[in-house]
């Protein structure tokens, strides 16, 4: 069934995960970043991507089951994790450092990327997914795990709120902060601050349903099929407005709490590089319906229920994506 009220209300806190690393670490949410880094050494994109796995983990042990099998053979399964991970390093993107982010700082970057991954996600979904069952009736409730996600984000957001109350900085910076150099601390810090929003963040979004393949699936084959689930509009009509407002009235003097520089893209060249990376992740996407997030979201999911097993689709997945990272 749609589910139309609880993916706008999970909408509404997605956005306030992003603005918590924004302030504390100067940094956008972009989460094939973090998987890219990660595999490269990288402790804060290691921390980030563990929040996600560790956020699925407690999500699965809350609702006591895995994640939903993916609807085409495992081969596909592996194309479209190194189509995601091929397309996202070369874009420097996907749906949240784009769509989520990108958009909220009215990027034109960011905008055209999106433009260009949701053409080619349409596109696949339609070749190979027109033989989706049709939707059931809406259902404009909220379950009640999703209410007990929703207050779970609350320990998260307390510590971001705790870390940016007890930060003050210093009206005279000094020059290693202009360079980005860090201390210790502010490199712990930091790095607990991706872990804690990311797990913020995967809870959100199962909240939002943005886990659910088969939800995503049905958003991208359109209002005129049969099975167009229409929750994941109700999601951008709720995330997209707070970014915006968040990122242009709450951003502050644009100096991290903890060090380091104010990372955040002002323009960017919209090149070839851009457009075939985001036409490619956009293919890999509309495949099975999974991006970065979920993916490692889902592969917590399948470690709190199964294990680790060969074979298992959300970890071939996210193999596949390093895979196809790597070859750029």
């Amino acid at each position: 069934m749609a589910s139309p009220l609880q993916s706008f209300i999970g909408g509404l806190t997605i956005p306030v995960a992003v603005h918590e690393l924004l302030l504390l670490n100067g940094n956008v949410f972009g989460i094939s970043g973090f998987i890219h880094r990660a595999v490269k050494g990288s402790t804060e994109g290691l921390a980030g991507a563990a929040g996600l796995v560790i956020g699925g983990f407690i999500i699965s042990k809350l609702e006591g089951s895995g994640p939903s099998l993916l609807s085409l053979p495992f081969p596909y399964i592996v194309l479209s994790g190194f189509l995601v991970g091929l397309g996202t390093k070369l874009a420097n993107g996907c749906t949240s450092g784009h769509m989520v982010c990108g958009i909220s700082r009215f990027s034109l970057r960011s905008i055209i990327a999106t433009a260009t991954f949701f053409t080619t996600a349409v596109i696949t979904t339609q070749l190979f997914h027109r033989d989706l069952p049709a939707i059931g009736p809406t259902d404009w409730t909220v379950s009640a795990t999703a209410k007990q996600l929703l207050i779970l984000q609350a320990i998260p957001f307390s510590l971001s709120a705790l870390f940016y109350t007890l930060n003050p900085k210093d009206e005279a910076k000094t020059s290693n902060e202009d360079e980005g150099v860090l201390n210790p601390l502010q490199a712990t810090l930091r790095a607990v601050t991706y872990f804690a929003t990311s797990v913020q963040f995967a809870l959100a979004l199962r909240v939002s349903n943005l886990t659910e393949a088969s939800r995503v699936l049905g958003f991208l084959v359109l209002p005129f099929h049969r099975a167009f689930d229409p929750s994941l509009a109700f999601l951008a009509l709720s995330a997209t407005p707070v970014g915006i407002m968040l990122y242009h009235h709450a951003r502050g003097d644009e100096r991290p709490c903890f060090g380091g520089k104010w990372a955040i893209p002002t323009g960017g060249e919209i090149d070839s590089k851009l457009l075939i990376g985001s036409s490619i992740f956009g293919v890999g996407w509309g495949l099975v319906g999974i991006c970065p997030g979920p993916g490692l979201v889902n592969f917590g999911r399948e470690l709190a229920t199964g294990g680790l097993k060969a074979f298992h689709p959300y970890a071939s997945w996210l193999g596949a994506l390093v895979v196809g990272g790597l070859l750029v």
